[in-house]
């Protein structure tokens, strides 16, 4: 792997000069006009602080940048990740974010050792399109007190939203301006400068203007100290303590720690999947996952926040013209420098700018041509997939998401590749003259059973009902050349209808039996039973042979 590694350094520094040096240095301030605001907010949203988001943002540009599977990844802190840390704060403080967060890396990089980042590729996509729109319904859940200037109690945000009809919900009018600002300036702002400069950094910019002229009495970002090692941040002799009581430490931390790992894990690999296609340049997923295992182990003793790759963040990095992981680096030295040289006028942000940041970023981070494309074209299955994972992802976290949407789509995908569809029909003269047989008799009490699908327990009572309409027919011949298997449930089943049948005079035939179900029908003896004669390689065959005997 780190020969790999290297190799893949001296590739991507090919040729490397003062213009594409430029070239990622400009891109790396871009990029970090974009990160800053997020990062805040983000920070404040995992229930953490504005520092804290800041602090990941930097050390996740710097640590996993370079060691990262391409060239082209950055990461920070992201919505869907807040999504998760907003509860695990709630439940255990900032203290177990900063443990969760460092379990998680240790879990990622045990993902890239086993190789489990293939599995990410499993995933069926209304189900992650699901989960996505989830995270993006519990942030903004989760921004409703810092956006109203309201308050709720609660470990989720369901738990929140059900507690303003016991605590009451009294919206402040400065803070609810503050919020509302931002978002009418975002969505108004021309997409043509945004490419230039953020929306959100400049709705920020305006909100953090009318503030320090008007100095309202609204809740504020608070402190951004000048250094890198914030106050709280992950003690190593806390990890020890963690560690020793088992049953706390599984009932506490692993679940969310495996929840924060398979976030930060099919982030960081679908957003690869994605800036690979921009880029044209296929991510390491291996080598991806131990560079977010070993970021997210080391973030949590800066004070940080999970981190994982984040699809906004890179994709403006390729647009601006990035050549290579560089511009992760200058992203964060550029982060470095306003933490410390505007620090203190970062401090006076109004919390409710960054909530109309967040509303705004929820309502974009749902896929919409994905959610119209599913509901337009009357897709039931992947509709049902979408809206019972996000759901899930909603009421519960996103591990039993997945999991859910995951088990739902495997359950869809059985039970309608596994429907027996049985066709009646008529002998057609004309059909069976093109392929060469006149008949001599009309035929007229034959008929056709055309089987199609798989024949097992589940299908067994299904053909019964459908020959309960041929209480008239003297002969039936049966096409199985669309069954591809069979069970002994479906083959008890053909032995009581061939008895019941051929007790009553009617001739049963069989056409078009395939190899491998034959060769089942002949370990269950019911070749034996029924006759060889009575098994015939097509259903003209089986027709010529009721006809030489009609005649």
């Amino acid at each position: 792997m780190l020969k790999k590694y290297f190799s893949d350094l001296k590739k991507e520094f090919s040729g490397y000069n003062g213009k594409k040096l430029s070239a990622d240095l400009m891109s790396g301030l871009t990029v970090a006009a974009v990160a800053l605001p997020l990062a805040l907010a983000f920070g404040v949203s995992s229930g953490a602080d504005a520092a804290s988001g800041l602090v990941t943002a930097i050390i996740a540009g710097i640590v996993i940048g370079l060691l990262g599977g391409a060239s082209y990844q950055i990461s920070g802190p992201t919505g869907a990740m807040a999504a998760i840390l907003l509860s695990l704060s709630a439940k255990n403080g900032v203290e177990g974010v900063l443990f969760a967060g460092f379990l998680s890396g240790i879990i990622l990089i045990l993902a890239a050792l086993l190789k489990i980042g293939k599995l990410v590729s499993y995933i069926p996509a209304p189900v992650i399109t699901g989960f996505t729109s989830g995270i993006a319904v519990i942030i903004a859940l989760g921004q409703i007190d810092n956006f109203f200037g309201t308050h709720s109690e609660g470990s989720s945000a369901i738990e929140k939203l059900i507690s303003y009809g016991r605590l009451g919900f009294k919206p402040d009018l400065y803070t609810v301006m503050f919020g509302a600002l931002v978002v009418l300036l975002m969505i108004i702002y021309p997409k043509k400068l945004n490419a230039k400069f953020p929306a959100s950094l400049a709705s920020i910019i305006v909100a953090l203007v009318v503030e320090l002229i008007f100095k309202f009495d609204v809740k504020q970002v608070g402190d951004i100290p000048k250094s890198l090692m914030l106050d709280t941040r992950l003690d190593p002799a806390s990890i020890a303590s963690n560690f020793s009581d088992l049953k706390a430490f599984k009932d506490t931390y692993l679940s969310p720690a495996v929840s924060v790992a398979a976030l930060g894990m099919i982030e960081s690999l679908l957003c690869g999947a994605s800036a690979g296609k921009m880029k044209n340049e296929k991510i390491d997923a291996q080598r991806e996952l131990i560079a977010q295992g070993v970021g997210n182990m080391l973030i949590p003793f800066f004070g940080g926040v999970p981190a994982t790759a984040a699809i906004a963040r890179t994709s403006v990095a390729i647009k601006s013209g990035g050549n290579t992981r560089l511009v992760s680096v200058f992203h964060s030295l550029t982060l470095i420098a306003s933490m410390l040289i505007l620090g203190p006028v970062m401090s006076q942000i109004p919390l409710a700018a960054l909530a109309g940041v967040l509303m705004v970023t929820a309502w974009r981070m749902n896929e919409w041509p994905a959610i119209k494309n599913i509901f337009s074209k009357k897709l039931k299955n992947s509709a049902l997939q979408y809206i019972i994972t996000m759901l899930a992802t909603v009421v519960f976290d996103l591990t039993k998401a997945i999991a859910i949407g995951i088990i739902l789509s495997m359950l869809i995908f059985i039970l309608k590749n596994c429907e027996l569809r049985i066709d009646i029909s008529n002998v057609d003269k004309k059909r069976l003259a093109d392929a060469g047989h006149e008949l001599v008799s009309p035929l007229k009490h034959t008929k056709l059973v055309y089987l199609a699908g798989p024949m097992f327990f589940g299908t067994q009572d299904k053909l019964t009902e459908c020959l309960s309409q041929l209480e008239n027919s003297k002969a039936i011949v049966f096409s199985m050349r669309g069954v591809p298997t069979i069970d002994d449930s479906a083959i008890a089943e053909l032995e009581e209808i061939f008895d019941t049948y051929t007790k009553n005079g009617v001739n049963i035939l069989f056409s078009g039996v395939q190899p491998r179900v034959r060769g089942t029908l002949e370990r269950a003896g019911f070749i034996e039973k029924v006759g060889e004669d009575r098994i015939f390689w097509d259903a003209v065959q089986a027709l010529a042979y009721l006809d030489e005997q009609a005649a």
